[in-house]
């Protein structure tokens, strides 16, 4: 038997430590990209293994693209449904996120992802919505979203592989998360996306999109730290209508 594993303990709220749990154990899948383990969940105390950190590398990089791709093709039940087992009323951040399943797109990513952190933020967003069909390009089926794909939950493993923590994991639009990996930078991203569109390929406009799927996080953002990311919304606001164009 090889050494035994180090644990990370993480004390937080109970709805946010039922929603990581939950969230860990369904992105586990074949083919996926590599999560912790979850050890024990419960009274807001969660037990996962600790990954120790290595350096970004084109090649783990290239090898993300293509288990992430394959995350998201596993696919969802529904547009917002929450992880087997895991809260409604879930979390992304230190913000509420509620996963309330709905069968499109559109009118959930308004309903649901923008008008909500809008109307807390005091952002105009009501021809995005008003046009959100417009904007969302082809149908897509839901996809198995790690749903807070920035960089710092993106680990650069010790051991050569990219792991995803601290997700507020949902069924969602795929694009979404590669979006919020434009939004906050990462290593080698374009070497990321090839290889996602290799498994994957994008529908057309995929780039014009880009701002509509960044509002959510931006938002999200802006009620929790306010500043400068209220105005960064409301470009990118402007950017998802001018794309459409």
């Amino acid at each position: 038997m090889g050494p035994r594993a180090a644990l990370r303990t993480k004390r937080q709220p109970a709805r946010a430590t039922a929603a990581e749990a939950a969230g860990l154990r369904w992105l586990r899948v074949e083919g996926g990209p590599p999560v912790p383990v979850v050890h024990s969940a419960s009274e807001g105390t969660l037990v996962i293994d600790e990954i120790p950190h290595g350096e970004p590398d084109l090649q783990a990089a290239v090898t993300f693209g293509r288990r992430l791709a394959a995350l998201h093709l596993t696919g969802a039940p529904a547009f917002g449904s929450p992880p087997p087992g895991g809260p409604r009323e879930a979390t992304i951040g230190m913000a509420s996120m509620i996963n309330e399943p709905a069968p499109e797109w559109p009118s959930w990513f308004a309903s649901q992802r923008i008008e909500p952190y809008a109307r807390q933020a005091g952002i105009d967003v009501t021809e995005v919505c008003a046009r959100i069909e417009s904007l969302a390009g082809p149908a897509e089926p839901p996809a198995r979203l790690h749903g807070d794909l920035w960089s710092g939950n993106v680990l650069w493993g010790a051991d050569g592989q990219v792991w995803l923590i601290d997700p507020a994991a949902h069924g969602g639009h795929r694009e979404s998360d590669l979006a919020m990996l434009r939004l906050f930078g990462c290593p080698f991203l374009d070497h990321v996306l090839g290889a996602y569109r290799e498994v994957a390929p994008l529908a057309d406009g995929w780039e014009a999109r880009v701002a509509l799927h960044q509002l959510f996080p931006l938002l999200v953002h802006a009620v929790l730290f306010g500043g400068g990311y209220r105005a960064q919304a409301a470009a990118a606001a402007k950017s998802a209508l001018r794309g459409s164009s």
